[in-house]
């Protein structure tokens, strides 16, 4: 069996047109992502069970699932109401981009507020106290010292779950989106080639998870430059 590359070549800029949108789906996912994380990972290491119970139970639902299952409870779930198909959310939930984006989000989120929490959780407590001792609010201490301290503990992590979420957009292609992996499966059904098209997707996935890898490395070595670097544990997206 001989590979024929020339259709790489051919349909390179369908493919291109797929990275497009994956590109497009991870961004919007982890931008959303990190804002809804923030406020959740602070609840979460509240002392009191009222506030952090809630959080706890989302991370814990988001981080238990599939995220191919959320997807699916978003995309096919909610048409099945007739109230939301009659509501002023309904131009959204219609569309698959955006039910793609909504589960990407609320799936990276949860996992995003734990690297959070235990990022300010491995902040030393010395760091707390002094804070408290020259007289800072706790708006103060989290808006000036912990969550940038925290930002610094958190890059690894967090440049592991973009790198998982990158590889997670490709389930966007189970509800027609055209991504990466939905537009070279188009190409495989036309050409009948998976192997090099399979391989030509996976190399630009691979291009990119490079790019991502290198950015945060040069963003952890900037910020973290006069501070001790911090390890915490990465959960498994399961």
């Amino acid at each position: 069996m001989e590979l024929d590359f020339s259709v790489v070549i051919e349909y390179l800029p369908r493919l291109l047109t797929g990275t497009w949108m994956t590109i497009k789906l991870v961004l919007l996912s982890i931008v959303l992502g990190a804002i809804v994380a923030l406020p959740i990972a602070l609840a979460r290491i509240s002392k009191n069970w009222l506030v952090s119970g809630v959080p706890f139970a989302f991370i814990f639902f988001f981080r238990g699932t599939p995220l191919l299952v959320q997807i699916f409870l978003v995309y096919y779930g909610a048409s099945q109401f007739e109230a939301v198909r009659e509501s002023f959310l309904w131009p959204v939930l219609k569309e698959p981009f955006w039910c793609a984006i909504i589960a990407f989000t609320l799936n990276t989120s949860a996992y995003t507020a734990e690297i959070f929490r235990g990022a300010i959780q491995a902040i030393p407590e010395g760091e707390v106290e002094a804070c408290k001792v020259i007289g800072m609010s706790k708006a103060q201490m989290y808006r000036r010292i912990l969550l940038p301290r925290a930002f610094g503990i958190v890059l690894p992590a967090y440049g592991n779950e973009i790198i998982l979420m990158l590889k997670a957009s490709a389930l966007a292609s189970t509800i027609t989106l055209l991504d990466l992996t939905g537009m070279a499966r188009t190409i495989i059904a036309r050409t009948y080639t998976p192997i090099e098209i399979f391989l030509a997707a996976g190399g630009i996935y691979l291009v990119i998870s490079i790019f991502v890898i290198y950015v945060f490395r040069l963003i952890e070595k900037r910020q973290n430059r006069y501070l001790g670097t911090l390890s915490i544990k990465v959960p498994d997206k399961g």
